[in-house]
């Protein structure tokens, strides 16, 4: 099998930290490994497959011919600046930013769900946010059967969300970086409030959620929430369909696609929950029960680990369709 030159930035925070994590679970074939990181993080050492690797700073001269992919987990403010240079040298881009998710042209990528758009030849692909990749694995094939009309969405998002920062206020019971304490809390803000009254947060959901569906006449509204919980993101949608639909029908579609694991079954208390899913790649459904309040309506809660399938096992299930092509 070919191996890749790969290169990690943000290697030393937490969702650069997990790809590699996932490279080395799922044996990616690597030849090279190159990891960058802030001035502040280089010449740390981090150890993959038993090998110690220096943690390089970051420059605009980083990229080589030679790369093949480059995974960016370092922020927005990194992406806008250093994609380009990366594609210009040939290096296939593989971005967990916001900052190129909604640009046309640019593949927005889930892989069980729209796979193909990864072979559109634009140099970079966006990894959708993490609320949004674990909604839209059970929607997609309830939409391709039922044709989804409209979704509400409320979330219940864990503060690994926010990266270190987050887990900081959690764990030491601090108010450093949230604006409220979140211990014993939870707080409908997540990014910045927009003019509207939505955050950012929100209109991700609702504006990725019908790119990876592929489908404009989608309505959609969200509250997302976070919660003190570490790991493992929460969500429920209310989603109307156009088609009617047996319950039975549902669970066969849900059950019988990748990537899903049914827990439901409330009569023994069995739904998904955070511990359920941290640490695991899978998206949980339960709680799967018709809305009576309006026509083919139903309600699902919906359960992944948002630092692992919610940003760094999809960013690397984009790689693997690459070269598993």
């Amino acid at each position: 099998m070919k191996a890749y030159n790969v290169a990690v930035l943000g290697a030393t925070g937490l969702v650069g930290g997990t790809i590699l994590k996932i490279l080395e679970e799922r044996d990616f074939p690597i030849n090279h490994l190159y990891l960058f990181s802030s001035k502040k993080s280089a010449g740390s050492l981090v150890t993959f497959k038993g090998k110690e690797y220096q943690v390089q700073e970051l420059k605009e001269d980083s990229f080589t011919e030679d790369m093949d992919f480059a995974f960016f987990a370092a922020g927005g403010a990194i992406s806008e600046k250093y994609a380009q240079l990366a594609i210009d040298k040939g290096v296939k881009v593989i971005d967990n930013s916001s900052v190129f998710r909604m640009k046309d042209g640019v593949p927005l990528v889930v892989p069980e769900v729209n796979p193909e758009e990864a072979f559109r030849d634009s140099g970079i692909i966006s990894n959708p946010n993490c609320s949004t990749i674990q909604s839209v694995v059970p929607l997609k094939p309830l939409h391709d059967r039922f044709k989804i009309k409209r979704i509400v969405f409320s979330t219940y998002q864990a503060v690994s969300g926010s990266g270190i920062g987050g887990l900081n206020d959690l764990e030491k019971g601090q108010v450093e970086f949230y604006p409220h304490q979140i211990q014993a809390n939870a707080l409908p803000h997540i990014d910045s409030f927009l003019d509207d009254g939505y955050t950012k947060e929100e209109m991700k959901m609702v504006n990725e959620t019908r790119k990876i569906l592929n489908d404009d006449s989608i309505r959609i509204t969200a509250t997302t929430v976070r919660i003190p919980v570490r790991y493992s993101h929460c969500v429920s949608a209310n989603v109307e369909f156009e088609k009617p639909f047996e319950l039975e029908e549902l669970y066969a579609a849900l059950e019988n696609f990748e990537g899903i694991v049914v827990k439901d079954d409330v009569k023994n208390n069995v739904y998904p929950m955070p511990l359920d899913a941290e640490g695991t790649d899978q998206v949980y459904v339960g709680r799967i029960r018709r809305d009576f309040s309006v026509e083919n309506g139903v309600n699902l809660w919906i359960v992944a680990d948002n630092i692992r399938k919610g940003a760094a096992t999809n960013a690397v299930q984009i790689a693997e369709l690459l070269i598993n092509r």
